[in-house]
């Protein structure tokens, strides 16, 4: 007997045991890292489980809903959407979201992805249908940061943040892309005339500066070459004047080789002039001789008085050619 109850007592024990171990796996919970869980106790939200092992009442408090609280993508498909100028596109997108409150996220909406994904739906019509055809497709980034904005709001409730709203593809229809096409081109070929027309315009304004500069640097050429050429002028009738006052002076000293020397200065001058006229052909010789040597012998004077000069011996008379008798035959 005493075997037997011994018997009993072990096996009363073993049970023990095998409660004690249900209890306590019942009552231990271990939370992965990037989830959280919610409490509920008898059907009623109490607290939420966070990363690593956790104890609850066992049979008493279960786990409600098991949150991730990672950031999660969500693809928002194509849809049409028509824009403030009546142009038909087609438009999709991507929703990045993070769960901060697992409770609310739990209990505050139903299928909380497919809500995020409608009301991104819906702003993404409100947003683009406000804007022309050519705001939609070059101002992409006010687009997203205005979704941003509006999304995140209207979610903020449910314990879930919006970190990125981004539009990826924007298609106009086929026959709106090939009429923006001729447009483009259009715009290039307009821009292209213009940019050769004001180079047309450069060059010539170029040119008439050259010129001009040239024409300008012409007239300052000949008003120098005026300016001493007048000088030059001057700087003659000076030398004119005081060699012509040197002649008076010795005229009025009453010397007669000046007279001379100034008579022949003008006579040769004169006959140069003769010789070296185009309408000059033929120069017949003696013109005045003598009055041509004898002025000369009055230069020689003045110069041998002027840097005294013994005259010279004068020449010897040349004796008179004889005149031949006429022959016998002539009469």
């Amino acid at each position: 007997m005493d075997g037997l109850a011994l018997d009993g007592l072990s096996i009363t024990l073993i049970v023990l045991g095998i409660l004690a171990l249900l209890v306590l796996f019942a009552g231990a919970k271990t939370v992965p890292q990037g989830y959280n869980y919610t409490i509920e106790r008898f059907g009623k939200y109490t607290r939420t489980l966070k990363p690593g092992l956790n104890l609850i009442v066992p049979f008493i408090d279960g786990v409600g809903k098991r949150i991730n609280v990672m950031e999660q993508v969500l693809d928002v498909p194509h849809q049409e959407v028509i824009t403030r100028d009546n142009a038909t596109v087609t438009a999709n997108g991507v929703t990045f979201y993070q769960i901060l409150d697992a409770a609310a996220a739990a209990y505050e909406v139903t299928d909380l992805q497919n809500a995020i994904l409608n009301l991104t739906m819906t702003n993404i019509r409100t947003v683009m249908g406000s804007m022309d055809l050519d705001e939609l497709l070059s101002h992409r980034d006010e687009i997203n940061e205005r979704l941003l904005r509006v999304v995140d709001t209207a979610v903020s409730p449910w314990g879930v943040k919006i970190t990125r709203i981004e539009i990826k593809d924007i298609d106009p229809p086929k026959d709106l892309v090939e009429s923006m096409g001729r447009q483009m081109k259009a715009e290039r070929e307009k821009r292209a005339a213009i940019l050769e027309a004001e180079g047309r315009r450069q060059s010539a304004i170029l040119q008439a500066e050259g010129a001009k500069q040239a024409q300008v640097l012409e007239a300052e050429g000949r008003k120098e070459a005026a300016f001493r050429d007048a000088e030059a002028r001057e700087r003659s009738a000076e030398a004119e004047a005081k060699a012509t006052q040197m002649v008076s002076d010795a005229i009025a000293s009453g010397s007669v080789q000046a007279i001379n020397y100034f008579v022949a200065n003008n006579y040769i001058e004169a006959l140069g002039k003769i010789a070296t006229s185009p309408n000059q052909k033929v120069l017949m010789l003696p013109v005045e001789a003598a009055s041509v040597i004898g002025s000369i012998g009055g230069i020689a004077e003045i110069a041998r008085e002027t840097f005294g000069t013994p005259p010279a011996p004068p020449a010897p008379p040349v004796p008179p050619r004889p005149v031949r008798p006429p022959s016998a035959g002539q009469s």
